[in-house]
This record gives C-alpha cells, structure tokens and sequence, in this order.
C-alpha cells in the first residue's frame, strides 16, 4: 500500500485539543478496559501450523482520521503517517500498522483505477471527505492479530473512546472480523458456511444494535433457497461449485458473511466474470460483519462477539451435531424468532 512516509505531527482541532495531550485526565483518570476472555476456536492453527490471525474493523464517528490517528499515536506511543488526508497510517503499535481512515473509496482514489462513476482528483477527495463526515464513518483497520493478542484491539478502541469516538449519526457503526479459515479447502470452508447460516438469526438477535435505525447495518439475509441447498445432508461441493453456487445467489458484498474477498483470492477471474465493479478487497480470510461498534461505551470489548464466532467455528467442527441442525432446520416451520432460540438450544446443549 503506498503511502507517504513523511511523519505528520498531531494537529487536533481546538475543541479536541484537550484529550490529545499527553498525560491530559482524560487519558489517565478512567480504569484501563475491563479483560474479558476471548475464546479460542476449536482450530487454533492454520494448515501451515501458525497461529491463526483475524483482522478487525471498528466504525466510529465523531473524530475525523486525522484526529483518531493522532490520538492513537499519542496513546499507543506510536507514529501516524499520511496516505491521504483522510487515511493515516498509525505505525509501530503493539499489533502492529493500523489504518484510520473515513470508509468511502471515493476519498482514496489513489487507491482504485477509477470506478463506475469516475475518479475524484486529489482534491476533490479531500473535499469529499470533509463534506461526508457526518454521513460516512471513520474506520480502524486493524493488521491480521494474532489470536492471543486480540485483547490489544480493546485497548485500541478505549483510546478512541477517551479521545471522543462515538456513535453519532444516520449510519451504523459496524465492528467486522476477517479471521484467517483453519483450512484453506471446500469442505473446511462449507462446514463454516453451513454453521453460519444455521446460526445466524440467533447471531443477529444477539448483536442487535440498541438504535433502531442503525438494524439496517445487517447485510441482507441470504435466500431461502439457498439457505435449504447448502445445510442439505449431501451438500459438500468442490471449491468451484462451492463458488459458483454462492455468486449465483449471492452477487453482493451485503451479507453477513461475505465470501467474496476469499473467493477473490481463490479465483479472480470467476468472481469478476460476475462482479467487475463491485468493492472487494483480495483476501484469504472470511469476512463477518456486525452493525454493533460501541466505541462510546465505557469498557465496551469486540470479546463477546468474537466469542460468538468462535460457536460457529465449533459447531462447524462437531459434524454430527451440525447434521442435527441441519435436520431440524430442513424440518421446522417455526419464525425466524422461534429458530434463532432453538438452534441455540440445539448447537449448545448438551
């Protein structure tokens, strides 16, 4: 990723000046972010024996990228660097380089050959990003984390929260994962689909962003069809029919579970063939996203939907009770209420 390598000194603005100074109360006075026990998956390591990783994106509001950089820097004893003026690089954390940045692409068009609606000189970007600030979210993109250090994000996100993050305005604030998949094969891949979608009404109700506006956040729901065809007893494709039946259903980023940027890194070509201008990033993980950053919340953590993660990657692993879930999703009448607390019921009880 090109980027200026020219260190940029903090230049809050003077209503945010106060809580990036360093040893400010605001800073200090509060207790550090309350531990809660992230989950290990039942595949804790990759096909190649590493630790696992995942990737996390946090939405928030409130500051812009220069001064989300700036306090992060200041908190983390880092540096930060431009890439653009609303996309900075915080450099040397514990977890490594961390993007903020504000999540349109058409503020970043250095990045991107141009898209259907053309290419924004650099100062129309800069314009652009100014002027959408109250509408578009701020983001911070997190390297792949090692599992064992995922609780260092927390500490991430109560910098931002001290420093004035919070969840202001129409959009929703969504918290995404990328974990890397223990196996990069059809089957490893489809027993996580299969777990998700019988799962993810019970995902849902637990996540629910408290604002009711911002329920929107959710992807839209996978089809029927779909749903049925792949929790089937026999459905266990090989990777392109695996590929193939889910573009053919699901040709958008809009999902929960986005599979797109891992098959995108599988085959390009296939992906494009039906998708040539969608935003997809090429990446060997699987992407989850939630509407429910609460950055604003003192001592919220990303534990506890991360842990929810973790129960569909250990229903996947358990063939025989994903087959008994499987069976009575295939068999059930119920609503979608009634579903999301039996499968919970069912993937969960002894």
């Amino acid at each position: 990723m090109p980027f200026r390598r020219q260190r940029v000194p903090p230049k809050p603005s003077p209503k945010r000046a106060e809580v990036l100074v360093s040893g400010d109360p605001l800073l200090t006075r509060e207790p550090t972010v309350a531990r809660i026990d992230f989950a290990d998956p039942p595949e804790r390591l990759n096909a190649t024996g590493d630790v696992r990783s995942v990737g996390v994106e946090i939405e928030f509001g409130s500051l812009t990228a220069r001064q989300a950089a700036a306090a992060l820097a200041e908190g983390l004893g880092a540096d930060f660097f431009e890439e653009d003026a609303h996309a900075l690089i915080v450099n040397g954390t514990a977890i490594g380089d961390l993007m903020v940045e504000i999540d349109t692409r058409y503020a970043h068009p250095q990045r991107y050959p141009g898209t259907p609606h053309g290419r924004l000189s650099k100062s129309g970007a800069d314009m652009l990003g100014r002027v959408s600030g109250y509408f578009v979210p701020r983001e911070l993109v997190t390297p792949p984390v090692s599992l064992g250090r995922l609780a260092l994000v927390d500490e991430a996100v109560e910098v931002l929260r001290r420093a004035g993050a919070r969840e202001r305005g129409p959009a929703a604030f969504g918290l995404h994962f990328n974990p890397e998949p223990p196996r990069l094969d059809a089957e490893a891949i489809t027993a996580i689909l299969k777990a998700f979608l019988l799962l993810n009404g019970w995902l849902r109700q637990e996540s629910r962003p408290r604002r009711p506006s911002h329920r929107f956040g959710f992807g839209r729901d996978f089809p029927g069809a779909y749903i049925r065809r792949v929790v089937s007893a026999d459905y266990w494709p090989e990777l392109d029919q695996l590929m193939d039946d889910y573009l053919a259903a699901n040709p958008t980023r809009k999902r929960d579970l986005d599979l797109l940027p891992l098959f995108l890194f599988f085959d390009e070509r296939r992906v494009r063939a039906r998708l040539p201008n969608e935003k997809i990033g090429k990446r060997a993980v699987l992407h989850y996203r939630l509407p429910t950053a609460r950055v604003s919340q003192p001592n919220w953590s990303i534990a506890p939907d991360w842990n929810r993660w973790v129960a569909v990657e250990r229903l996947a692993a358990d063939r025989p009770r994903l087959e008994r879930l499987a069976a009575a999703y295939l068999a059930q009448t119920r609503n979608a209420r009634d579903w999301a607390n039996l499968s919970a019921r069912l993937a969960f009880g002894d």
